[in-house]
């Protein structure tokens, strides 16, 4: 019998400017707003962040206990800018669960 492998999930311990890196903006659009009922809030995090630091780095910078972090990588979308041919940029946005009577407002500053 083999026994299953635990992966030890080690939580990185960032400095404040290391989490306001990770931490880029909040997205405020009509579909995020309607997950704050649900507890989540949406940020834009860099490409190569990855859930564990944007777990540590919401903790740090806003106080609360996160209970998960869901991302989604977007594609840049292929535009024209005037008469020429171009493309967005990447981005990636995480979605972060609160525990239950935690909340954060992202219309005010940090």
């Amino acid at each position: 019998m083999s026994r299953a492998r635990e992966i030890k999930k080690v939580v990185p311990k960032l400095s404040d400017a290391q989490a306001y890196e990770i931490i880029r903006k909040p997205v405020i659009t009509e579909k995020s707003t309607l997950g704050s009922q649900y507890g989540q809030v949406t940020f834009r995090v860099p490409l190569n962040a990855t859930k564990l630091e944007v777990k540590a780095a919401v903790e740090r910078i806003f106080k609360v206990k996160v209970t998960a972090v869901n991302t989604l990588r977007t594609q840049g979308k292929i535009k024209r800018f005037g008469g020429r041919i171009g493309q967005r940029s990447d981005y990636k946005k995480a979605f972060v669960t609160l525990a239950a009577g935690q909340s954060i407002d992202v219309t005010t500053g940090v």
